[in-house]
């Protein structure tokens, strides 16, 4: 379970959006069979889409970010949405590179020389759109910077993917700090000494783990032992980790902002979920084969005498028989 919170400082100085994304970016390694580098940037951007998706003010309000370079991974995009749904795909999930000149993960030789594109599509009668240069394809410093030229806000972006050495996804995370007008001076000193001392995300995720299993198991064991019904039983499971991710983020927070002065301590507003959740039919395949025009479709009709089409986002294959490409054939007038 993925959670994330909105927090804001006693001094309505900053705002800040923080997720836990362990289980969002192992579905997606998991969907896609990527390789640790290639884990680590699909990873990066879905967690900072999920963030970013939550800021948006209505549920069906969607937002896309859209990393391309001349590096081997080519793109990464991902889309989320205000309701919490986030999904994505990197063009190369085979991507290896040599560790960079800090022993990390090359996500920024991955990507290469390239930009970021970000669209916004607000209900309205076009979508906003704002495109900047990578300014190093490491994802978070990407990202800083579009805040602040695209949108002239003061932001700074932490994100994290750690991946073991079976290719699991121990932890990953992000946050976003975003400054509030009238922001104190103060303030902005104390997020610059703490953002300078912070150790890495995935390492402050990696140091809760343990802290609230006994819990879990307890209420586990109850559920398993409930005979009146697997239901209730699967509900208080359910609420059981429910409640270990909630405590876990708060706990994050806490451990983030510990040095921080008390006038600038973040106080929780609300607490969303964020899931990977792919919206892709056979409906919308079909849409896309209406799209190849006729001379395309009557070449594949008379070649192949079928079509198997494949979702970027969650690799699901949708079949169509020679009779199918027929209809579709036909519908385009």
């Amino acid at each position: 379970m993925n959670k994330a919170l909105i927090a804001i400082d006693r001094s309505k100085s900053f705002r800040v959006y923080l997720t836990i994304s362990t289980d969002l970016v192992q579905e997606a390694a998991k969907i896609h069979d990527t390789t640790p580098l290639a884990s680590a940037g699909l990873g990066r951007v879905l967690t900072a889409a999920g963030l970013m998706g939550i800021m948006l003010k209505d549920d069906d309000n969607k937002l896309t970010l859209h990393f391309k370079g001349d590096g081997p991974a080519r793109q990464i995009l991902a889309t989320a949405y205000g309701d919490g749904r986030v999904k994505g795909y990197i063009s190369n999930p085979y991507v290896d590179l040599p560790l960079n000149d800090q022993g990390k993960l090359d996500v920024g030789g991955s990507l290469g020389v390239g930009d970021l594109t970000v669209v916004k599509d607000l209900g309205l009668k076009e979508p906003y759109t704002g495109t900047i240069a990578l300014v190093d394809g490491e994802i978070a410093d990407d990202l800083t910077a579009y805040f602040y030229i695209s949108e002239q806000q003061n932001s700074s972006v932490a994100l994290g993917v750690k991946v073991e050495r079976d290719l699991s996804i121990g932890a990953a995370g992000g946050m976003i700090i975003q400054m509030l007008p009238d922001a104190q001076e103060g303030a902005v000193d104390a997020l610059e000494k703490m953002i300078g001392a912070m150790p890495p995300l995935t390492t402050l995720i990696s140091g809760l783990s343990g802290a609230f299993d006994p819990e879990i198991d307890r209420l586990a064991e109850a559920a398993s032992a409930d005979d009146s019904g697997q239901p209730a039983g699967e509900t208080l499971q359910a609420d059981a980790e429910n409640q270990e991710a909630s405590e876990r983020l708060a706990a994050l927070l806490q451990e983030i902002f510990k040095d921080v002065p008390e006038e600038y301590q973040p106080e929780i507003l609300a607490e969303r979920e964020i899931r990977w959740e792919c919206d892709c039919s056979r409906e919308r395949i079909e849409s896309a084969l209406l799209t190849i025009g006729r001379r395309d479709l009557t070449e594949i009709i008379e070649e192949d005498g079928e079509a198997e089409l494949q979702c970027q986002f969650c690799c699901k294959k949708y079949h169509f028989n020679k009779d199918e490409l027929v209809e579709i054939l036909d519908r385009m007038g």
